[in-house]
């Protein structure tokens, strides 16, 4: 008995697999939708940096003589674009091309269109300038108007040990680096002077943009934060800004601890 059902099954299961046309591996499960497994993502990105700027160089600038201030100027969302001379209608630029003569070397980007400004991108542009420059990386300051002033709030809060003094107009940001930055962060965003601007009847950024900035480096001990506002003024705060009497003696006062 035990031989013929051995048969019997054997028989069966040939003509099972006889009438089979393929054999498929099972498809891999997924977990239960109760379950979560640990994965990680691991790729490296690279891309390439491209941005065109307006440099002046200070009267006594000299090729290997002592080092000199950088400021970087951030120009508005209208400069945007393909023709470098646009950034000089507003802010360090356009008193440069007025004769101004500042006690810096001077950089001033420009956007490409239908962007803004991208921290990388300008963290790569000061470490070109320092390599081709006698820049003093001690006094390093930034500077910016709407979009730009953006810019300046994004890179000198996340980035503070960069620069020695920051003055955004007409801008805003998040607060989020400034809230839960690191003790080594807050530490050098405890020595960035911070001087920023803005008018009272700005229509296109609310002034509280550029008081919920300045407030939260307050609460993270901040010792000099300031905040001028000009009453009369609407978005355009950045003409009289650039005229304060003492902003380029105020940079100038900074140095990077």
């Amino acid at each position: 008995m035990r031989k013929t059902l051995t048969i019997l099954t054997a028989l069966a299961l040939g003509a099972a697999l006889t009438g089979c046309t393929t054999l498929t591996t099972p498809e891999p499960q997924a977990p239960p939708a109760a379950m979560q497994t640990p994965q990680r993502f691991k790729k490296q990105i690279t891309r390439t940096a491209q941005l065109d700027y307006l440099l002046a160089l200070p009267a006594g600038y000299q090729t290997g003589g002592a080092a000199w201030p950088l400021l970087l100027f951030l120009h508005g969302a209208g400069e945007r674009g393909t023709n470098v001379n646009k950034v000089a209608v507003h802010g360090p630029p356009k008193l440069i091309l007025a004769g101004a003569k500042l006690p810096f070397i001077v950089a001033s980007p420009q956007c490409p269109e239908g962007r803004a400004w991208l921290d990388d991108e300008l963290l790569a542009l000061i470490d070109d300038l320092v390599a081709r420059y006698h820049v003093d990386t001690n006094r390093i300051y930034l500077t910016g108007l709407s979009m730009g002033g953006y810019g300046t709030w994004s890179l000198g809060t996340k980035y503070p040990e960069r620069f020695a003094a920051i003055a955004p107009i007409c801008g805003g940001g998040d607060r989020i680096p400034v809230l839960l930055a690191t003790q080594k962060k807050k530490a050098a965003l405890q020595t960035l002077g911070v001087w920023a601007f803005h008018g009272a009847k700005d229509s296109v950024v609310p002034l509280e943009e550029s008081e919920r900035m300045t407030n939260a480096l307050r609460r993270a001990g901040c010792p000099e934060v300031k905040l001028t506002i000009y009453p009369e003024a609407g978005h355009d705060s950045w003409t009289q800004a650039y005229q304060e009497p003492e902003i380029w003696n105020w940079f100038l006062a900074h140095r990077r601890k």
